[in-house]
């Protein structure tokens, strides 16, 4: 099993879904992981129903990294900003079939859910914390 969620993560990494900018976008945030050097932002345009249109990212990184914000931004569209903000952890690591990662490795894997929900909160007005 882990060599399928490997060659996952692998085809997710050599052909990123919604790699790129939105422009015009309504909200957009970018981020670091210093311990590695990982980048990601993430652009997100909503609907009339403030439900996610179009999303896209750009980064340079991991394999884990970027496969990650590859999944993860087929994972929101459709979705409000009270369904992103309700994305945890484990939702990240279950799409990346749950392999074992050392701790640096998750701070790589959860970068763009970090850059995403930052977003999520700032358009609406909050201050994200980590924790939650």
């Amino acid at each position: 099993m882990d060599d399928l969620y490997r060659e996952l993560i692998l085809d997710h990494y050599k052909h990123p879904r919604n790699r790129g900018t939105l422009d015009p976008h309504d909200f957009s945030y970018e981020d670091e992981n210093p311990l590695c050097g990982d980048k990601i932002r993430i652009d997100v345009r909503l609907d009339e129903n403030q439900r996610v249109k179009e999303v896209a990212f750009l980064g340079k990184g991991c394999a884990i990294s970027q496969a990650s914000a590859s999944m993860l931004t087929e994972t929101i569209v459709g979705k409000t900003l009270d369904e992103i903000k309700q994305i945890g952890r484990d939702d990240i690591l279950d799409m990346l079939g749950g392999i074992s990662l050392g701790p640096t490795r998750i701070k790589c894997a959860l970068l763009s859910l970090k850059v995403l929900k930052a977003g999520a909160y700032g358009l609406a007005g909050e201050h994200y914390r980590e924790d939650e």
